[in-house]
């Protein structure tokens, strides 16, 4: 329906709506980013397809709803702080607005359209959806202080995401799950450092983009399409797994230090509680990605040799291998770096 001249303007407004968004002095002003920013990516979401088709109309309707939510807050909020980014004595339009802003970015218990819009989308778009769609909301979502209802959000988060991905197929769903178990690691960064999050924020960013970068170069669905995937050459199947463990947080890989640095200030403010359920449910999401892992390194297969040159060759595949090694060995990288300065 749109030709890539119409995506690339789309694209150009999505990105300044969210600039529209971050930079609002008011929670109407914020509203407004949210509504350019859901119609900029309707039309990047369409492919042309049934299943694109309904994911576009699914995310629609959802952001829709928690975009009535956060207007009508904002309409009530106007009576107490002309409509400024202050704190109110009420607590139950604050309430509100975190849950519309909560709804927006998926977080359990409000990412029921999370994980069924991301099956329909291509990967590029689910990336978008993943990484940049969060940002406006997350960043509302600093500005309220009800740390009782983001408690509880924070620990639905990391349950549902870890034990939502243990009995996926789909490679999408598996980020999905992924991403709400993130998400749920980086509202708790936000809980105990105010900047923190966007710390982790920008990690998390990195590792999909690794992942997603060779999912949409090789067409891959489903896990079952990853074993096909090695009769090219055993680089790519360590490279891919081991940035795999990297999203899970595994030591000594990059992923390990957003996560190494929440643990640290949760220490600090003596969240052991929380910490303990964190790293507990954790664990489960290393569990199932170590199972696949397991699966890939122990499974027999016959190899092509003379594949490997004409992959090893691409572009493309050098620039994926490059971010690998960043993934991998980003924890001594930055130690070393940290180490000369």
């Amino acid at each position: 329906m749109f030709n890539n001249s119409s995506k690339i303007l789309f694209f150009f407004i999505l990105i300044m709506s969210t600039m529209i968004t971050i930079s609002a002095n008011s929670w109407l002003g914020a509203w407004m980013g949210l509504e350019i920013n859901l119609l900029s990516f309707i039309p990047l979401m369409n492919d042309n397809n049934l299943m694109s088709n309904e994911a576009s109309l699914k995310y629609f309707l959802t952001q829709a709803l928690a975009s009535s939510i956060l207007l009508f807050s904002t309409i009530l909020f106007m009576y107490k702080n002309n409509f400024m980014f202050n704190n109110t004595e009420n607590n139950s339009i604050n309430m509100m607005i975190l849950s519309s802003l909560l709804m927006k970015s998926g977080t359990a218990p409000f990412h029921f359209w999370f994980p069924n819009v991301m099956e329909g989308m291509n990967w590029m778009n689910a990336l978008i959806l993943m990484t940049w769609q969060k940002i406006g909301p997350l960043m509302l979502i600093s500005y309220l202080t009800i740390k009782s209802m983001l408690f509880w959000c924070i620990i639905l988060s990391i349950i549902v995401g870890s034990l939502g991905g243990l009995n996926q197929t789909s490679l999408r769903k598996l980020m999905t799950f992924s991403s709400i178990n993130h998400l749920g690691w980086m509202l708790m960064s936000m809980y105990s450092n105010e900047s923190l999050w966007i710390t982790y924020f920008l990690f998390y960013s990195f590792m999909s983009f690794n992942m997603i970068f060779l999912f949409n170069m090789f067409k891959l669905y489903h896990i079952n399409q990853l074993f096909s995937l090695f009769f090219f050459n055993k680089t790519l199947k360590f490279s891919l797994f081991l940035n795999l463990l990297s999203l899970g947080g595994l030591p000594p890989f990059m992923g390990f230090i957003p996560k190494w640095l929440t643990i640290q200030y949760l220490t600090f403010n003596n969240q052991l509680f929380m910490l303990t359920v964190m790293i507990i449910m954790t664990l489960i999401t290393l569990f199932f990605y170590l199972r696949l892992c397991y699966t890939a390194f122990m499974l027999n297969y016959y190899e092509n040799n003379w594949n490997f040159k004409i992959y090893w060759n691409n572009f493309s595949m050098n620039i994926y291998l490059f971010l690998s090694f960043i993934s991998t060995f980003g924890l001594f990288i930055i130690s070393f770096i940290y180490y000369l300065i």
